[in-house]
């Protein structure tokens, strides 16, 4: 092995070498809230936000009246109240004095950094928290309320193994029960054609599948996704889609979308039209009072699922992940 020369003075003993740090900060963390992206944004007023369905009367063949009779009065049935509890997400960083006065790689002052980064979280939040199987809570003094997710709302139109429990109690028109899941179905083309024919039956016309990772990849593999040819604008004669996200069901196309934020077992059929954001606080950023050395901020927001109607959607629960 070389040595250096007796006297060399090198790097390993010198004192007051510059670091070699560079100024960004890599993050690969997904930002990505498909669910949110697709559906509208509205406003609520109260703590608890409701809203109403109504259904057409089963169509008949029979509607037939005799020659001179008289009318007879029509059965009217009531429109159903739904509602869902508007739930208070937040995030509060706080950082010393002496670290807002210390030069920090990649970032000119730590607070904006971390107050940026909060906000980011606070939307994922809202992501996991819509496309989940809460249950709604009316909460108290000392529990927090807590907004029923799509995992509870999609009671209607639901595929199972027949062995899983879907069934949640309604009270005053929301979701207070979580539903049970059961044996875990594997990912087959079969049911989703079936669940797509169940919406389908009750009038929706759903756009987006959405599945987590390892059944993004089930899905994937669907005679549906892999076989099928379409013509379309800007595209030639026979082009084979089963490279894309396209799915081509006997009731419509559908993306197959995968989503971080919901649970893995879970695929969400939607008709993105009947859901919305309702929020009663919209995002914002507060600062806090100084207790100290240091400086600390509230990110709040406040803010409800609405599900327009639930039978315009359904679900596959529950489906292996792994």
């Amino acid at each position: 092995m070389a040595v250096p020369p007796t006297g060399t003075f090198t790097g390993y003993a010198a004192i007051g070498e510059n670091e070699d740090l560079e100024q960004v900060i890599y993050d690969i963390s997904p930002q990505d809230t498909p669910f949110m992206s697709n559906i509208s944004r509205g406003k609520a007023s109260n703590v608890f936000h409701e809203w109403q369905t109504d259904a057409l009367a089963s169509a008949t063949a029979d509607n037939a009246a005799a020659d001179g009779e008289d009318a007879s009065t029509s059965t009217a049935t009531p429109t159903v109240r739904l509602g869902n509890y508007c739930q208070i997400m937040t995030k509060t960083p706080r950082v010393s004095g002496t670290l807002r006065a210390t030069s920090t790689a990649g970032r000119a002052d730590e607070f904006s950094y971390q107050v940026a980064k909060a906000g980011k979280e606070l939307k994922r939040d809202i992501e996991s928290a819509f496309l989940s199987n809460n249950a709604a809570t009316a909460g108290s003094a000392t529990n927090a309320r807590k907004l029923a997710g799509v995992g509870a709302w999609l009671w209607d139109n639901t595929v199972t193994s027949g062995t899983s429990s879907t069934t949640v109690t309604v009270t005053s028109g929301a979701p207070l029960t979580a539903p049970t899941a059961g044996t875990a179905l594997a990912a087959t083309e079969t049911n989703l054609q079936s669940l797509l024919g169940l919406i389908w039956d009750d009038g929706g016309d759903p756009t987006t599948v959405m599945v987590g990772r390892f059944n993004k990849i089930a899905f994937s593999a669907f005679t549906g996704v892999a076989t099928q040819y379409r013509e379309s604008k800007g595209m030639k004669q026979g082009t084979i889609l089963g490279a894309s996200d396209m799915y081509i069901s006997d009731f419509g196309e559908v993306s197959i979308v995968a989503n971080r934020f919901q649970p893995v077992g879970n695929a969400y059929a939607f008709d993105m039209d009947y859901w919305e954001a309702s929020y009663l606080r919209p995002m914002q950023n507060t600062p806090l009072a100084k207790t100290g050395d240091s400086d600390r901020s509230q990110l709040l927001t406040e803010v409800t699922l609405t599900a327009r109607n639930p039978s315009s959607s359904g679900k596959i629960y529950t489906l292996t992940s792994s």
